[in-house]
């Protein structure tokens, strides 16, 4: 995305800053000339394309191949279509119709750049969740006191067995889950539950994995390990959640599986309908590729990352994961 923006903001300042501050294109074009600074558009413009914005295509437009369309083809297809018709527009001019020689490189520069700014924001979201796995994966000790043959010995987690019988120290982490057999104490589980106030704990109730034990020594029962811990599936959940696709980015997926054949099937019939009542294949073409530029779904593009980034935000300032 921040090479997409470096390379992306000189293309849009020289096109769209003259239409806020007109002084500025008279004197782009007084210094630099219009081909040139053409050419120089075309020159950034394609390293967007190629670079930050090639995964658009590697993956758009097999799926428009495989006549499965879905948010990458879209973009591929608004990029690459107002990227080839400004090419044509800087080296080839005389092949459009008079009148329709103008660039529109920062129209697929920014939708790229765009899009990328949605995906980096979606990634960011999952990272911060990302992080939250990793500060639960810390909350589980690494050893713990087992009795085995009459004595306590220190053993890591790993080599503990359901059955075993595991000493707690005061202030110490509980290893995994089991079942309290001896003492009575207050057992912070905060970490599972939200609930701040520390659960006292008598012989049979539950412990859990990765809580902290109170001021009383205790000795449990292993009844889990590994996989089977609480803590481990938690961090399953948080893991799989990651993985599955939100109910908004399937509709996405619905609605644009509707829209790209739609967007293309309207380009063709612009295509056809110049060309029945103009009968001029440079008006047609230019109309054609204007409906695919202008289709492109920006706003479909960014809101779903912002909103997801939005959502997993709210969620972690309420202690929810």
């Amino acid at each position: 995305f921040l090479i997409a923006l470096a390379l992306t903001l000189p293309v849009f300042i020289a096109e769209m800053g003259g239409h806020a501050f007109p002084a500025l294109h008279h004197w782009l074009y007084g210094t630099i000339g219009q081909q040139a600074l053409w050419i120089i558009e075309f020159i950034l413009t394609t390293a967007v394309l190629a670079g930050p914005g090639q995964v658009f295509f590697r993956l758009g437009i097999p799926a428009l191949i495989a006549r499965a369309p879905e948010m990458n083809s879209l973009v591929a297809l608004g990029a690459g279509a107002a990227w080839a018709y400004s090419t044509v527009a800087t080296f080839a001019p005389d092949l459009l119709p008079a009148g329709s020689v103008n660039v529109y490189y920062e129209a697929a520069a920014v939708i790229v750049t765009l899009i990328l700014l949605g995906r980096w924001l979606e990634a960011r979201a999952k990272g911060q969740a990302g992080d939250a796995i990793r500060r639960l994966v810390e909350l589980a000790p690494k050893t713990a006191r087992v009795e085995r043959d009459g004595k306590v010995i220190d053993l890591p987690v790993d080599a503990l067995r359901p059955g075993d019988h595991v000493h707690l120290a005061p202030g110490e982490r509980v290893a995994v889950d089991g079942i309290l057999t001896e003492g009575m104490g207050a057992i912070d589980e905060s970490m599972l539950t939200g609930e701040p106030l520390p659960v006292t704990k008598s012989p049979g109730d539950p412990v859990t994995g990765g809580t902290v034990n109170g001021s009383a020594a205790l000795t449990y029962r292993v009844t889990a390990i590994g996989a089977d811990t609480v803590l481990a599936r938690i961090i399953r959940l948080v893991e799989d959640a990651q993985a599955t696709k939100l109910p908004v980015q399937a509709l996405v997926d619905r609605i644009t599986a509707v829209f790209v054949p739609l967007v293309i099937g309207l380009a063709l019939l612009t295509l056809a309908l110049w060309m029945i009542f103009a009968g001029d294949l440079g008006q047609a073409m230019v109309a054609a590729i204007a409906v695919l530029i202008i289709a492109c779904p920006c706003a479909m593009g960014l809101a779903v990352p912002v909103s997801i980034m939005v959502g997993t935000g709210r969620g972690a300032e309420l202690g929810v994961l």
